[in-house]
């Protein structure tokens, strides 16, 4: 039940409810603790989110039940490509970010300070049994950042576990400790944004750090069972130098291994950077080779047609596992156990015994409950 809160900001009324992580200051505002941010707030203040707001001693989430839309996606537009390839995935959001990335491809939403964009109303049970209902594996948080909606997104996950429903994270991963730890434990499956590999990137087009994007990962493939994926969106002149990119993947390489797989997908002119060009395909393959020459054995291109660079090869005999052209599957050599056909090889992932078959499609979908 959604409590009715005191006004925040004029007249405006919203509902919430009681946030987590967050503790009181000697001067009578409250630092919200739930991203590296550390908003301080008076009350009928919001965070930087503009999700997140002091009410009365305490924090509220004020988006809590209400989401910006929902659609059922191919996994692999999330893009997951090693976990349950080929099945369709419940995908929603709500509004607002803990970024301010100059480059959003989903500013109208991550961007919004207007509730009138969210414009459905769903319980965590009324979201699980959509999932159940529509043949879904899983429900991804996605289009802008579930951090910022955790009491939420975690009530979500526990609604679809108890169902058989995975969940997905689709993060920038700009978190605290001790809510990373309770965010990511009712998670299945992540792909984590890493925006660029300087700090100057970070504070110039993102007004975040670096450091804590490293943590996440850090934890995510050593201290949990989550399966990970990354991505990295090229941007021309800001983060796709092929030195910057060598650093990148050796240091994927070094701190996590050669089996989580790496994205590098195309940027287009959106939000405040639409003076830049889109990215070469030629770019994309070119930090694929770089990636790949450093031992990284699952490298992918997106936002692009490149059927060679999005599917799958086996390390060892290289032999195609699971070829891909955009989102549908053309090719699949994986065993029920996750090995290569030819050769045995084990191949990273979570797969089913047998490939999705939900292709290309994307249906939007129209989802209400009462809270």
């Amino acid at each position: 039940m959604l409590d009715e809160l005191g006004a925040i900001g004029g007249d405006r009324k919203p509902e919430g409810v009681a946030g987590r992580y967050w503790h009181a200051l000697d001067d009578g505002r409250v630092q919200c603790d739930v991203c590296p941010r550390y908003c301080k707030l008076h009350d009928g203040q919001r965070g930087l989110c503009f999700v997140r707001a002091q009410q009365g001693d305490g924090i509220v989430l004020t988006t809590y039940g209400r989401s910006s839309g929902f659609c059922i996606d191919p996994i692999e537009k999330k893009p997951l490509n090693h976990f349950l390839p080929g099945t369709p995935v419940l995908s929603f959001g709500t509004a607002g970010c803990n970024l301010t990335c100059k480059f959003c491809q989903n500013w109208d939403i991550s961007k919004a300070r207007d509730f009138d964009r969210v414009q459905d109303v769903a319980s965590p049970e009324a979201i699980a049994d959509a999932a159940v209902r529509t043949g879904c594996r899983s429900v991804a948080f996605t289009y802008n950042d579930p951090v910022i909606f955790l009491e939420y997104a975690v009530d979500v996950a526990q609604a679809c576990r108890e169902r058989g429903i995975k969940s997905v994270a689709v993060s920038a991963g700009y978190i605290s400790q001790e809510p990373r730890a309770e965010f990511f434990r009712h998670m299945d499956a992540a792909n984590i944004d890493l925006k660029g590999f300087t700090e100057e990137f970070y504070k110039k087009l993102c007004s975040a750090q670096l450091g804590p994007v490293l943590e996440t990962l850090e934890y995510l493939k050593h201290e949990t069972d989550v399966w990970l994926e990354i991505t990295t969106l090229l941007i021309p002149g800001e983060n796709d130098d092929p030195a910057e990119l060598e650093t990148l993947s050796r240091w994927v390489m070094e701190h996590l291994g050669p089996d989580v797989p790496l994205h590098f997908t195309a940027f287009h002119p959106d939000w405040k950077m639409r003076d830049k060009s889109p990215t070469p395909s030629s770019t994309l393959r070119q930090a694929r080779r770089i990636a790949q020459d450093v031992g990284l054995r699952y490298v992918f291109t997106g936002n692009t047609h490149d059927p060679a660079g999005q599917s799958t090869y086996c390390h060892d005999c290289g032999e195609v596992l699971i070829g891909r052209d955009w989102y549908e599957l053309s090719t699949w050599n994986v065993t029920p156990d996750g090995r290569c056909r030819s050769c045995e090889s084990p191949c990273a992932g979570v797969f089913d015994s047998s490939a999705g078959t939900w292709g290309r499609r994307r249906i939007p979908m129209h989802l209400a409950s009462a809270l």
